[in-house]
């Protein structure tokens, strides 16, 4: 997508304003207060974020508030930084850098070749450590590289963050009654404070695996996701949810936790199959706040930890934001559909195929091989393309479990027509994110790839796109066997070709984009929390 030269007032406009929040009139007054200590919390984990983005990110925060324009600083907090990331993070204040593809997780002077060098000659233990994802590499006084602890790097933010944490779970310690299954909200937050001292965090990744139902609160903290290191997403960033349990909608969206049925229908060949599988709850929430690495686009779902140590011992959650996905395909999917479908398929537009997509989406990011054959993580031999495959595995998985979990009557609300109308839709939703962002690059990928394969259609006459109802069920799944077997096989010199012929914008694409952004339709929404007023 080309990039366009914005005011800051089209910028913003380009996000819909919307209000995040939900019923807390079922929530016990100490709940209440446990709230008001996590959200200060947030102000330094924010900051944290800011931090390992880029280096001068703080200074650049503070001068803007300083200065005073209103319009700027929102942009500058949706953003976390002076990058506009759905437009291929061209800088929108003037005299800042162009993004760092590291963030600050490396020496701004440190090239990929230096950190490979550096690491070949370290030992296995000190090899882990380098690569940890809770370790930032620095320059000692020699001008040598070394890893530091997250706990000494953030030591002046995760303290204050820890202090509050704890004024938190001290407020929750007696609101639930002993005996309920699982563990509380204060067990968790006791810690995971103590794993911001000790930057030890397996313990507190398997108390928050384990939270138990009874809870009415679901809070999200800590170092996950990886899409700030680009140079090789070795290196996790702090991100902050506080939300609000949905347990109606949870209870109805367990059955499709059973990841063993889709890993055992997958198109691939047995040894490419996830041997380890474990089962993963699903909860549904309700976002009251967020902070750290939550910049625009806003997240619908996630499936965490990251982690491959922590995966093995606990397995994963499922974490599926009601409030958030109804916002996006009001705001944003319906208005795109009705630019760029074929109208006699608008018909086939479903808010519940769109949500249940965002939930299996989530799902089958534990499915498919999380290894390559020969045994490494498949992150640490994609590297900077791990990211985008890992978004179009998940996305394309996905769609292929939908159309099976139709057939089978396990989803009974959906018809197949409305998952494949709802996901080209939806495929157009994350293109406009920019193609140098992990989802909409995988999307890219994706619908160029079901294209050739006749699954979808671009309409010359009027200028619309369609589904093939003939075709597309073996598109999706000759693309769901291709990239599972590209992970698999852990072969960056097929991944990269695969990624040049399937990972770019055709001319068709880019003018239904370009129609899209001319009706002025958001490319997402952003957020407004009743709860910090």
């Amino acid at each position: 997508m080309t990039t366009t030269i914005r005011s800051l007032t089209d910028r913003l406009a380009r996000f819909a304003l919307y209000e995040c929040t939900a019923d807390l009139s079922h929530l016990h007054p100490k709940e209440h207060a446990a709230l008001k200590h996590l959200v200060k919390a947030g102000k330094y984990i924010d900051q944290l974020y800011m931090r390992q983005a880029w280096s001068g990110n703080e200074a650049l925060r503070e001068k803007l508030q300083k200065e005073g324009n209103k319009d700027l600083c929102t942009l500058f907090e949706m953003y976390k930084g002076p990058w506009a990331r759905e437009d291929d993070n061209v800088v929108f204040v003037d005299g800042a850098p162009k993004r760092p593809e590291g963030g600050n997780f490396y020496p701004e002077d440190m090239s990929k070749e230096e950190f490979e060098s550096w690491v070949a000659t370290l030992s296995e233990e000190e090899q882990k450590r380098a690569k940890s994802y809770y370790t930032v590499i620095r320059r000692d006084d020699k001008g040598q590289l070394k890893p530091v602890p997250y706990s000494e790097a953030y030591s002046d933010l995760l303290q204050p963050a820890a202090a509050h944490i704890r004024d938190a779970a001290e407020e929750l310690k007696d609101v639930y009654e002993k005996g309920h299954e699982g563990t509380s909200i204060y067990e968790f937050l006791t810690s995971r404070a103590k794993a911001f001292e000790t930057n030890d965090y397996m313990d507190s990744e398997l108390d928050w695996l384990r939270l138990g139902k009874f809870n009415n609160l679901e809070i999200t903290l800590g170092p996950y996701e990886q899409y700030t290191d680009g140079l090789f997403t070795f290196k996790s960033a702090y991100e902050f949810y506080i939300h609000v349990r949905d347990a109606h909608s949870s209870r109805l969206l367990e059955k499709f936790s059973d990841l063993q049925f889709v890993e055992d229908r997958l198109p691939i060949p047995e040894k490419y199959r996830n041997k380890d599988l474990v089962v993963a709850p699903i909860v549904v929430v309700n976002q009251l706040f967020s902070a750290g690495d939550v910049a625009v686009p806003m997240t619908a779902a996630y499936n965490l930890p990251n982690d491959e140590e922590v995966i093995k011992r606990g397995g994963s959650k499922l974490v599926l934001i009601k409030n958030v996905q109804e916002g996006k395909f009001e705001h944003v999917l319906k208005p795109i559909a009705n630019q760029i479908l074929a109208k006699d398929q608008l018909q086939y537009l479903s808010k519940d195929a769109f949500t249940t997509h965002v939930l299996l989406h989530e799902v089958c990011h534990s499915n498919g091989p999380h290894h390559t054959l020969d045994g490494h993580t498949i992150r640490s031999k994609l590297q900077e393309y791990h990211s985008a495959f890992e978004e179009a595995k998940a996305d394309i998985a996905a769609l292929f479990a939908a159309d099976i979990m139709v057939d089978c009557g396990t989803i009974d609300n959906v018809t197949q027509e409305q998952f494949w109308v709802t996901f080209l839709a939806s495929a157009f939703r994350s293109i406009r994110f920019g193609i140098q962002e992990a989802h909409g690059l995988g999307q890219a990928m994706q619908l160029n790839y079901l294209v050739e394969k006749g699954g979808f259609i671009y309409d010359d006459q009027d200028k619309v796109f369609r589904v093939d109802f003939e075709k597309i069920r073996p598109a999706v799944s000759d693309l769901t066997h291709d990239i599972l077997v590209l992970q698999g096989d852990g072969d960056k010199q097929a991944v990269t070709a695969f990624l040049k012929k399937y990972g770019v914008l055709d001319v068709n694409t880019k003018d239904a984009l370009d129609r899209i952004d001319h009706a002025g339709i958001p490319v997402d929404i952003r957020p407004s929390y009743p709860l910090c007023q």
